[in-house]
């Protein structure tokens, strides 16, 4: 895929409005930090690989504005801590900022990655930002690629595939993770290929992102109620389920959207393979296992309500967790930029040497 959702005209960065798909496509201007930590806290942009980036780019943008460096600096580094609490399970957030920090504050201190006219020169410390923001971004690009031969290779004669909530170029830099395999697999297999996409309630980023990803690229689908999936792979012929992560533990536990495990609770039952699609980046050295993971609850309303319509009487209890944490040892396999690791018994310090073979 080549559908980026950010665009960076000159000194000028525009964000497609993800909340307002299918309906509208509507680019907005961020012009500052508390702009982006606004947008990625209303999902405008959303999807692990996309809020690292859009929270690069915004560094970069409050690095560019007025003042000496010692002024920009402190700017930055308030607006990389409004940044990183935005969302708190997307491993991916907190390593973008960190990445940009280290970046400013050796230009900052005039140590190493300062540029060669020193601190003192603050247009110079910003383009250094702004270069490391557009690294980042050009890295995602070029991992959506890598995942996508490592996972199509994993699906030699699968056809009929099923997917949750959205992994496309919405969620990247404008490639893709477990839709960038599927991508693939359409492109490349004679005939192509078949997909069931799950509506992923509350917010309907399956039925509002990825079936619009979908259509877009051509490829034959199915929308679903996510209380259908289950029986839609056990029963509709499913060959092979794919989904994306946002922090995946040493041992290959991985928290994803809600409604994951129970995807792979059911593939287990129907014995077909559940493969987890998402790059390096995801991967979170210092937790063990998932029971570490810090599981964001969102907005009761948005289970209360569909957009301003109530679906449940006024004042009635809900609860919002928006992921949950699937165990390694019902995960096929794991596929990042490195390669593919097959489970259950991960060790994702060295699991991406070797490919596993098909599934």
């Amino acid at each position: 895929m080549s559908f980026a959702p950010f665009r960076l005209e000159g000194d000028r960065l525009l964000l497609l409005d993800q909340t307002l798909l299918p309906e509208r496509e509507v680019w907005i201007e961020v012009r500052d930090a508390t702009a982006m930590a606004d947008a990625i806290a209303r999902l405008a942009v959303r999807g692990a690989p996309a809020i690292g980036i859009a929270a690069a780019l915004a560094l970069a943008i409050e690095a560019a504005r007025e003042g000496e460096v010692p002024q920009r600096h402190a700017r930055v580094e308030e607006a990389a801590r409004a940044l990183r609490s935005c969302r708190p399970t997307a491993v991916n957030l907190a390593w973008a900022v960190d990445r940009m920090l280290r970046v400013a504050r050796a230009g900052a201190a005039g140590g190493p990655g300062a540029k060669a006219s020193g601190p003192g020169d603050p247009n110079a410390w910003a383009a250094s930002i702004r270069a490391e923001a557009e690294a980042i971004w050009r890295e995602d690009l070029e991992a959506s690629r890598a995942m996508a031969a490592h996972g199509a290779s994993l699906f030699p004669d699968q056809r009929r595939f099923l997917t949750h909530c959205n992994t496309g170029s919405l969620a990247t830099g404008g490639g893709g993770t477990a839709l960038g395999v599927l991508l693939a697999l359409h492109r490349t297999r004679s005939g192509g290929i078949e997909v069931w996409a799950t509506e992923t309630r509350p917010l309907l980023q399956g039925a509002r992102l990825t079936a619009w990803e979908l259509r877009r690229e051509g490829i034959p689908a199915t929308l679903i109620p996510d209380s259908a999936a289950a029986h839609t792979i056990l029963h509709g012929g499913i060959q092979g389920v794919l989904v994306g992560a946002d922090r995946i533990a040493r041992n290959g536990d991985a928290a994803n959207k809600i409604g994951t495990l129970g995807l792979a609770l059911a593939a287990r039952e129907a014995g077909i393979p559940f493969v987890v699609v998402a790059p390096s980046t995801t991967l979170d050295a210092s937790l063990a296992d998932g029971s570490g993971i810090v599981i964001e609850e969102r907005d009761p309303g948005e289970v209360t309500s569909i957009g301003a319509v109530r679906t449940a009487p006024e004042g009635f209890p809900a609860r919002n967790p928006a992921f949950d944490v699937t165990p390694g040892r019902l995960i096929t396999a794991i596929v990042t930029e490195r390669g593919a690791a097959r489970g259950p018994g991960y060790d994702l310090g060295s699991a991406f040497d070797t490919e596993p073979g098909p599934c």
